[in-house]
């Protein structure tokens, strides 16, 4: 039983990752940066699956002894140690629900998505992917409550038309002097990955590989948001110097990723990973001020009570950095589920994720400024910190050998 791997690598990474500073940012809510670390799971549980070949057993050279047990379909027939060779798929649909105090707005299932993934592995240990993926959610605190409405100065106070303060509820019984605003920003995310795969082995350990997989990536992110009136992601804000912007589409971006993952655990029904991935963006957008590296770090930890059922849990501290933040986004988020597979290539997913900002407070809308009279028509809000809370629900099928097994 190969109960450590990595350990002080793994906490080396930690400890470096965890010794950056961060800088102030509206923050939004949680990625599928972890869709990455599927492949990179997959090849190191094969690869640590894997027995030194027994010449001494009067075996062939192609015959690999299995120790402890693989719990998955087995991958590229018996010579294969790693990533899936030839082509690879999957494909699922979605449902989401969101959790949490989110007003009228949120009381409802949101809007559909898909999943898919296509690759092709040259050899064990290279692999190329594209992946596309939709994410559902709604931020918790945006549209309930009474915030303070701002007005310029020099604008005359006019009882009973100047609102002192906006209720973001829609409530019939709303107390504040102004008009009622519902505020939908249900949001759907989309996002397109382009990532190579790569195995290496740094070594053996007591007649085991040592290895590490090396993922760069591409990631191309767009969305739409239901406040927008237009089926896109512009929706005015005020940034954090009272300015407001009304042009920007703030929540589309592409990066540049370099991701670095290790297992540091392995038993005959348990598994895990840490990946640190240092990202950048394309270029800057919007009120974008600087651009260097941010540190992604994921810990992944599974459990395989049987060969179809898989529960996991993915903690991270995720960077995000869309055209409405001035800094980088600097996320604490997780991700537990739970996976059944059924007949050969279909599965069954079933994940809650929660995710908020580290370095920014308070939640939600912070107040609405007015710009022009009537108020009502020419408010604007300045946004703190988002936190998002949803249940999500997959149904898809696949390829036996990257099916999350």
């Amino acid at each position: 039983m190969q109960r450590s791997l990595f350990g002080s690598a793994v906490t080396a990474l930690v400890i470096a990752s965890l010794g950056l500073t961060t800088l102030p940012a509206a923050a939004d809510s949680t990625n599928p940066f972890g869709s990455v670390m599927s492949g990179a799971n997959t090849a190191l549980k094969n690869a640590l699956d894997q027995h030194p070949k027994k010449h001494d057993a009067g075996l062939p050279d192609d015959t690999i002894a299995q120790v402890p047990p693989i719990n998955q379909q087995p991958v590229g027939g018996k010579s294969q140690a790693g990533l899936p060779t030839g082509f690879s798929y999957f494909a699922d649909l979605s449902v989401a629900y969101p959790y949490g105090n989110i007003g009228n707005f949120g009381s409802k299932w949101l809007p559909g998505g898909i999943d898919a993934m296509a690759a092709y592995g040259f050899t064990p240990s290279s692999r190329v992917v594209a992946s596309y993926y939709e994410l559902q959610h709604y931020p918790v605190g945006f549209n309930s409550g009474q915030v303070n409405t701002f007005l310029p100065s020099g604008f005359p106070l006019v009882p009973g038309v100047n609102p002192s303060c906006t209720d973001l509820s829609g409530a019939s019984s709303a107390t504040c002097a102004g008009i009622p605003s519902k505020l939908d920003v249900t949001t759907k995310d989309r996002f397109l990955l382009l990532n190579f795969e790569q195995l290496i082995s740094l070594g053996t350990m007591k007649g085991r590989s040592l290895p590490i997989v090396i993922t760069p990536t591409f990631v191309s992110r767009w969305s739409t948001v239901a406040a927008s009136n237009g089926n896109s992601d512009i929706v005015a804000f005020v940034d954090q110097n009272g300015v407001p912007h009304t042009n920007i589409h703030t929540r589309t971006a592409q990066y540049d990723s370099l991701a670095i993952t290790a297992p540091f655990l392995k038993t005959p029904k348990m598994f895990g990973t840490f990946t640190v991935a240092p990202t950048w963006l394309t270029h800057l957008n919007g009120i974008n001020q600087t651009n260097h590296a941010q540190l992604y770090q994921l810990l992944y930890l599974e459990y395989t009570p049987t060969s179809t059922t898989r529960l996991f849990i993915e903690p991270q501290s995720s960077r995000d950095y869309l055209p409405a933040d001035p800094y980088p986004q600097h996320l604490v988020a997780y991700f537990l589920g739970a996976t059944q597979r059924f007949a050969k290539v279909g599965f069954v997913q079933v994940v809650l994720n929660s995710g908020s900002p580290a370095n920014y407070s308070p939640y939600g809308v912070k107040y609405f400024q007015c710009f022009a009279l009537p108020c009502s028509q020419n408010t604007i809000p300045a946004v703190g910190g988002l936190k998002a809370t949803q249940v999500q629900l997959q149904v898809g099928v696949g390829s036996p050998v990257v099916l999350p097994f």
